[in-house]
Order: structure tokens, then C-alpha cells, then sequence
């Protein structure tokens, strides 16, 4: 069994940062993708960045530029100038398929998710 554990997560104002963090504990796989989602309720999970076993990185055209993943603990997520339309339940995902996706569907673990939420 894998547990995957989100923190970093809160309430800022417009233009600040935040770094949200996720651990892996339990049965550890050599996990090929790990990335980082978020749902407003309502809305379909949607892909915000991912990272490859062999460093390839992808972001969501919406974060592109203010947001960094990087591999620390198992995943972590550096997000600057932050904009109410950020606001979210950000949700750590890892997966054991080949290939870059943001596709929720290609990813095998979940986290329980942390709120941010971005006040203007």
C-alpha cells in the first residue's frame, strides 16, 4: 500500500507564493511520473505539472512560468504570483506508466489533496 501525504497548502493573498510538498510512505515503487493536480468543486480534476523518472517536465499553460516542480521528498511544487484563479484542492499524483500525461486517468496513486485558497 502507498500513501501519498500533501502539505503547504493554505490561504494567501494575490501575488504570493507557496510551496506545497508530498511524501511517499508504505510500499515505495520506482514510480516513472509524479505530478501535481487540482479540482475546484464542480469542475474535472485537471493537470497543473508533472515530472518524468528521466527529468522530462510539464506544465499547464496556466502556470507556465509561475509555477516549478521539482523532484524533493517525492514531489514537491513551487508557486509564485499567485492569482484567485489558482484556488483549488492541489492533489499529489504518481504513476508507473512510460510517457509524459497530465491525464489523471494515467496515474495510479492519489494524495488526499490541500486546499490553497488565493484572495485578491
Amino acid at each position: 500500500q502507498v500513501e501519498l501525504v500533501e502539505s503547504g497548502g493554505g490561504s494567501v493573498q494575490a501575488g504570493s507564493s507557496l510551496r506545497l510538498s508530498c511524501r511517499a510512505s508504505g510500499r515505495l515503487y520506482n514510480f516513472s511520473r509524479t505530478a501535481w493536480f487540482r479540482q475546484i468543486p464542480g469542475k474535472a480534476r485537471e493537470g497543473v505539472a508533472m515530472i518524468n523518472s528521466d527529468g522530462g517536465i510539464g506544465y499547464d499553460d496556466s502556470v507556465k512560468g509561475r509555477f516549478t516542480i521539482f523532484k524533493d521528498n517525492l514531489v514537491d511544487l513551487q508557486m509564485n504570483s499567485l492569482r484567485p484563479e489558482d484556488t483549488a484542492v492541489y492533489y499529489c499524483a504518481a504513476g508507473l506508466g512510460v510517457g509524459s500525461s497530465l491525464n489523471p486517468g494515467d496515474y495510479n496513486f492519489w494524495g488526499q489533496g490541500t486546499q490553497v485558497t488565493v484572495s485578491s
